[in-house]
């Protein structure tokens, strides 16, 4: 099939490269004039489709995919298919896809993961959208996915690829976590003389190996104590989301909700919470305290 393709960041132009090995026509367009774009500008794309045309959004979620979605509505024509491959909250989804039915464009929302390989191995899919809207893309999906029988999901109507993207990010925060302090206890421990071989030993045969532990081994291949990095970890919104999704839903997500929580401790140096807590056990027990900016640990426990 041809279609088109906004976007051409570390995703967005993995994903053309995979569709064009897989025989498929994408034309590329990016605001960047820097990047591999095959058109400069939106209109341009859209004529160099033929209807029905497929158009695959891959920018930022928020406003910059509001914009190109709304933009798109201007430009497309009844019977044409807009996908929103990026991170956009399930809740936009149906916005987008009202506004757009209002002119007979389809709307199809798809969460993404793959990352940076998914170029060679594939990527998983979880979409959501009309039948008829989801098999217009379906050539695009059975190239992108890996092979075999799973990697792609039609999870069922607009809203519910992005959901389950995002409930799949939540999930990626736990298990991320959890390697994570696995990692610091052995670290931490006299008796662990070799971290890096002990957490590679767990790649084969073991309960909790996983590609995230095979990246976790890779990780400390480079650098075994981990040195050169800091321990801050942004969050990218999935997180956030879940958390109030399973509050919307009563249901209970402790791993996750920490694992989220975790990461916003992780951008405190000196966190106004401990502060607090090492203030009240001085008060109450004269317990002593470390100053800020006195080199001295503020005591929490």
């Amino acid at each position: 099939m041809k279609l088109g393709l906004i976007g051409l960041g570390k995703m967005g132009a993995n994903m053309a490269e995979r569709l064009r090995q897989g025989g498929h026509v994408v034309v590329g367009y990016d605001r960047a004039e820097d990047s591999m774009r095959d058109v400069a500008s939106l209109t341009e794309l859209v004529e160099a489709l033929a209807a029905p045309r497929v158009v695959w959004v891959m920018v930022p979620a928020g406003e910059p995919t509001s914009q190109t979605v709304a933009r798109l509505g201007e430009l497309l024509d009844s019977g044409d298919v807009i996908v929103d491959g990026g991170n956009s909250k399930y809740t936009d989804d149906q916005t987008h896809a009202d506004e757009l039915a209002k002119k007979g464009i389809g709307f199809v929302d798809c969460g993404v993961s793959g990352g940076v390989w998914g170029r060679t191995e594939g990527y998983a899919l979880m979409c959501g959208g009309a039948d008829a809207h989801v098999a217009l893309v379906q050539p695009a999906f059975d190239t992108l996915k890996p092979e075999g029988d799973a990697g792609f999901v039609h999870a069922g109507p607009v809203g519910a690829g992005h959901f389950v993207k995002m409930v799949h990010n939540g999930i990626e925060y736990g298990l991320m976590q959890a390697y994570g302090e696995g990692y610091e206890l052995l670290a931490a421990s006299p008796l662990v003389h070799n971290v890096p071989d002990a957490i590679r030993s767990w790649t084969q045969g073991t309960v909790i190996r996983s590609w995230l532990l095979d990246l976790l081994v890779r990780a400390l291949d480079a650098d075994p104590d981990l040195s050169q990095l800091r321990g801050y970890a942004q969050d990218s919104g999935e997180g956030r989301w879940t958390v109030e999704a399973a509050i919307d839903n009563a249901v209970p997500l402790p791993v996750i909700s920490s694992a989220l929580f975790a990461r916003f401790n992780s951008r405190q140096q000196d966190s106004p919470a401990m502060r607090v807590v090492a203030a009240l056990r001085n008060q109450f027990g004269g317990h002593p305290v470390g100053r800020a900016g006195a080199g001295a640990d503020i005591p929490i426990a």
